[in-house]
């Protein structure tokens, strides 16, 4: 999306149509609310719906959020040009009704809008739709969604989480910011919903969805399952028992196991080895058997 200007005359009550003026002519109170609200959840992007643009300080291009920022400077044709806007960085918005530009603020110094109905004054964040709850995490130093006292933040984690995950997760240091081992999108920031698996590790919720969908059980990271397989490692046994190996295939051999991360011998068989330690067959082999071929 481009930063172009549209040249929108400043509301005033003249304005407005005919049913809000004979609303705002009853006095003075009336007044200032009308003109605060004019044209919310009218203007804004895919995104979001705000009444006002960015300047972006690292290209001093106007977009109207970053998303728009990040996606326009992904693609240019010049891998030297690509670049993100740090949203803290930004100085300078242009209100998307009277297209006045000016300091970072909650209205606009003109025409007296509210550039958003939810602002963050750190993040320099806007949004007209208030129904994603959106609060400031100031251990993660963004804005959130979700309502505030629906999460809590995990320091280890270094990330918000629902309160469903409070002491009932298994941190791994900063595991949100970092990329999401699927599609390789950055986790922390992303506005995509995000899942952490048993083992700790984190990523896009439709990408476990898709993952799932592919039989894979194994978190793409650390190997580890991902859910209780152990209705699946009971299939198996049965499987093995029923499948005996030629004679010259029955020797042990050395395994790991992604699970319990225990090492150990097993009877080599076409299906799986088993950990003796777990029971557990995400296992791999790490020598084949002595004197074999």
């Amino acid at each position: 999306m481009n930063g172009e200007e549209d040249n929108i005359p400043i509301p005033s009550l003249v304005d407005q149509p005919q049913e809000n003026q004979e609303a705002a002519g009853d006095g003075e109170s009336t007044d200032q609310p009308n003109r605060e609200d004019y044209g919310k959840t009218l203007y804004g992007c895919e995104h979001y719906r705000r009444r006002c643009k960015l300047r972006t300080p690292c290209c001093n291009q106007v977009f109207t959020c970053r998303h728009c920022h990040n996606e326009a400077m992904s693609v240019l044709s010049n891998p030297k040009e690509r670049h993100e806007l740090v949203r803290q960085d930004v100085k300078q918005v242009i209100c998307a009704v009277c297209n006045i530009e000016q300091e970072v603020s909650g209205l606009c110094s003109n025409c007296g809008v509210k550039f958003g109905e939810y602002f963050c004054h750190i993040c320099r964040f806007y949004d007209d739709d208030t129904t994603k709850k959106q609060f400031h995490c100031h251990d993660c130093g963004i804005c959130r969604v979700g309502g505030r006292e629906n999460y809590f933040h995990c320091p280890k984690c270094g990330s918000c989480y629902s309160i469903e995950l409070r002491d009932n997760h298994s941190c791994v240091e900063n595991s949100m910011k970092n990329h999401c081992p699927i599609c390789y999108e950055f986790l922390f920031d992303s506005i995509k919903g995000t899942t952490i698996m048993k083992c700790g590790h984190t990523m896009h919720m439709d990408c476990y969805s898709e993952m799932i969908s592919q039989s894979q059980y194994r978190c793409p990271i650390c190997s580890k399952s991902v859910f209780n397989m152990s209705r699946t490692w009971e299939r198996l046994d049965l499987e093995i028992e029923a499948t005996a190996m030629p004679e010259e295939y029955r020797y042990e051999v050395s395994i790991l196991c992604n699970d319990c991360n225990n090492t150990g011998k097993a009877l080599f068989h076409i299906f799986g080895h088993k950990c003796r330690h777990c029971n557990s067959y995400n296992t791999r082999m790490i020598t084949t058997g002595e004197n074999h071929q």
